[in-house]
């Protein structure tokens, strides 16, 4: 018992050394205590109580008046460390020249210590001629500081001067008016300001998106009549009439409709799914489709728009969750339909610290490596994007989130990537990089607690497993002291309703998650700044149901380890029978005669041992929660050719030499889980010929030997049959036979239905 229970504990303190998460200190605003007061209500949670507070030097430039003569003025701001320009301004035709509008909000770093004796310069240029046209300066240890819920700081008109770079003060004339101050992230400016100006500045700033609201099109084809079908058929031929659905890019197409010969009716009663997503702008175009000849014939089609078609919002009739994530790590549960949720139970809060450690994605000139990295979080409906930071390998965003938690049993993703998008145009549609996302179960959250941890960023590309650095993460999920909601929630189906009332197919649930996935992306890709599609994809796991060999492996050891213990159990068995230790199976030898004497004992002893179990389990639970795991997933011993075959796309793009080796690893991998389902198959069947009299004379020992023991326990008391098997069980290896006793060399010879194969 004690090696086998040594090895367990090995296996769950394995580290997994530089890939592992780790516990990180953070100053926080707020302790780990949180109130929930009315979680249906309002959220009583300090704005940004998990992240640090991250100063900001925010300038604000409104428009400028009575300018000297220019075609096209834009405005400089620099400071010690920084520098931006805004675009210029483009009049229209007969609109007056000196007084243009900017309308722009940046924002950069302030430190107290580096600012004391720092200017901040603001200047107006004209764009085609770059002439000077004024300018103000400002010392930055006279700058206010807002703090919220101060109102926004009001713009002021400043006069323009001339300074060193123009000395002719008859070019310089006219104010401008702007604002100027000191904030947090929890400005109100924070989410529109900018801090670079690169050239589509818009894709660096942090927003919030929503996914569309989708639902299951459920379509049942009936019947067709008066129909004109080609006459002259050969004789003995039955027309093939399908009927083809298509929605958007959906298109499916029914089976072959069976002919009424009386009426003259095809008659089909099949029902075809569809994911549709609101606004319901599209139409359903059905397709009637004579296919009897090689050349398809269209018998009829009709259009039914969608917002025509009635939504279901009861629980027994259109009660769905349209799936748009893997099952296993799905972020919700709930019903379209906003009538059928519930109350939440709690509040997740996310803060995203930053990042450590970046590899470079990208050259800047004279081949500097360079990363514009930001974060990605999704959980239920509800995208954030934080804003990107220029050009470091240690960014610090320092952004919290919150969600409000419908299910304890959910997962929360979070994903980084380096920014392409702001310097290319939406035409080139250049995809952000992916550099590493880490998953969060809600359920292994303790309640108001607050974790801190850095999480190691892993992508497996073409070259192996890659650690592209180390995101620091603060997450809490704060629900109310009293639990009984939360606890009520591992109680309930996990899914709507209508998923076991009329549940979906295992294919055609992967066929419409496919579906959705697509249009969630498609939906996110017209906002603006777009998430980008290959963003979407990655975060919602859209390839999971591709072929790996790397992931069968990893299936078949977690299968493995998911029957440790019953193998565990077995060999501390048979250490008891051999009597490797007399005096434990001495002591099993009283408690098996204590729970045979007094059976009422059996149920109370069997619950205590498992409540000792898991008390003993205590000592090594998940002090925080788990990353991607490296080992689990087989990723450090994956083989190249392997890894080569994951990434392959379909259909392949491999010579046809790579492609038949693979092919025949597949066949002889597939042998041998053939192989194995065909011995569970055997034994199933071995059990069902006890009585099925496939073999009579078997069949005729298995009832005799059935009766005798129903006259033997008839006769003798049972606790003295159970005494007497379990002795016989433990008894001493010297009264062993090493050969395998008779009964299971009469179940081995059964019959099974393996030798009907051809």
């Amino acid at each position: 018992m004690q090696s086998s229970r040594g090895e367990r504990v090995r296996v769950l303190k394995r580290p997994n050394g530089d890939y592992s998460p780790r516990e990180i200190a953070c100053n926080k605003t707020q302790g780990d205590n949180a109130t929930v007061a009315g979680v249906g209500g309002a959220e009583k949670i300090h704005p940004y109580g998990l992240v640090e507070p991250m100063h900001y030097l925010f300038v604000k430039i409104v428009k400028a008046r009575r300018l000297a003569p220019n075609e096209a003025p834009y405005v400089k701001i620099r400071t010690s460390n920084d520098y931006v320009k805004t675009k210029p301004t483009i009049y229209r035709p007969g609109e007056p020249t000196d007084s243009p509008e900017w309308g722009k909000v940046f924002y950069f770093g302030y430190n107290k210590q580096e600012s004391a004796n720092a200017t901040l310069e603001i200047s107006v240029w004209d764009s085609p001629t770059e002439n000077f046209l004024g300018g103000v300066c400002f010392d930055l240890s006279d700058v206010p500081v807002r703090e919220s819920p101060d109102s926004p700081l009001a713009p002021q008109w400043y006069r323009l001067e001339s300074g060193a770079v123009d000395q002719n003060s008859r070019s310089v004339s006219g104010d401008i008016q702007l604002a100027v101050w000191i904030g947090t992230q929890n400005d109100d400016a924070f989410s529109e300001a900018m801090s670079s100006d690169a050239p589509y500045v818009a894709h660096t700033r942090s927003k919030v998106y929503q996914s569309p609201k989708l639902w299951y099109l459920r379509l049942t084809i009936i019947e067709a009549q008066d129909l004109q079908i080609a006459p002259n058929l050969p004789p003995l031929t039955v027309p093939e009439i399908r009927v083809k659905a298509q929605l958007g890019f959906q298109s499916v197409r029914s089976r072959r409709g069976n002919m009424n010969n009386h009426s003259m009716s095809v008659h089909w009663n099949e029902d075809v799914i569809f994911v549709a997503g609101e606004p319901l702008e599209d139409s359903l175009i059905l397709l009637v489709e004579d296919r009897t000849n090689k050349d398809v014939s269209l018998l009829g089609h009709v259009m039914i728009p969608l917002i025509s078609i009635e939504q279901r919002i009861d629980e027994r009739r259109g009660g769905y969750h349209v799936l748009d994530e893997a099952a296993h790590v799905c972020s919700d549960f709930r019903p379209t339909a906003k009538q059928l949720w519930k109350p939440p139970i709690g509040i997740l809060e996310l803060g995203i610290l930053g990042a450590c450690g970046l590899l470079p994605m990208k050259n800047k000139g004279g081949g500097k490596g360079s990363t514009d990295a930001y974060c990605v979080a999704k959980y239920g409906k509800k995208w954030v994007r934080t804003r990107t930071v220029m050009d470091s390998f240690d960014p610090r965003w320092n952004e919290q989130y919150t969600w409000q938690v419908y299910d304890p049993c959910t997962v929360l993703t979070v994903g980084v990537f380096d920014n392409w998008r702001m310097f290319a145009d939406l035409s080139e549609d250049k995809p952000d990089s992916r550099i590493g996302k880490i998953r969060i179960r809600i359920s292994m959250l303790e309640s108001n607690r607050v974790y801190t941890n850095s999480y190691p960023l892993l992508i497996l590309t073409r070259m192996g497993l890659k650690k592209m650095g180390e995101i620091e993460l603060a997450v809490r999920f704060a629900c109310p002291s009293l639990l009984p909601d939360t606890c009520s929630a591992y109680g309930q189906p996990l899914l709507p309703r209508m998923h076991y009332l009329r549940p979906l197919g295992v294919a055609q649930q992967e066929a419409l998650r496919g579906a959705a996935t697509k249009m969630v992306a498609q939906w996110l890709a017209r906002s603006e700044p777009p998430l980008g599609q290959e963003v979407v994809k990655y975060m919602l796991d859209a390839d999971s149901h591709t072929w790996s060999m790397r992931k069968s492996k990893a299936n078949w050891f977690r299968i493995v380890a998911v029957l440790a213990w019953a193998v565990g159990l077995a060999k501390w068995l048979d250490n008891i029978r051999r009597w490797k230790n007399p005096v434990t199976t001495v002591l099993v030898h009283v408690l098996y005669l204590v729970l045979v004497w007094y059976p009422d004992l059996v149920m109370p002893t069997g619950s205590l041992y498992v409540v000792l179990i898991g008390v003993w389990y205590y000592r090594f639970r998940p002090k925080i929660p788990a990353g991607m795991d490296i080992r689990l997933s087989q990723a450090e011993t994956v083989d190249p050719d392997e890894i080569d075959e994951e990434f392959d796309t379909i259909p392949s793009s491999k010579p046809p030499e790579i492609i038949r080796a693979r092919y025949d690893r597949l066949r002889i991998l597939a042998g041998r889980v053939q192989t194995v389902l065909g011995d569970f198959a055997t034994q199933g069947e071995r059990v069902q010929a006890l009585v099925s009299w496939r073999d009579p004379r078997a069949t005729k020992l298995f009832i005799g030997v059935c009766l005798a023991i129903t006259f033997i326990l008839y006769v003798v008391p049972p606790k003295m049959v159970a005494v007497a098997l379990g002795f016989y069980y433990l008894r001493h290896p010297m009264f062993r036979d090493p050969m395998p006793p008779a009964s299971l060399n009469f179940f081995r010879r059964l019959p099974s239905l393996s030798d009907r194969l051809m």
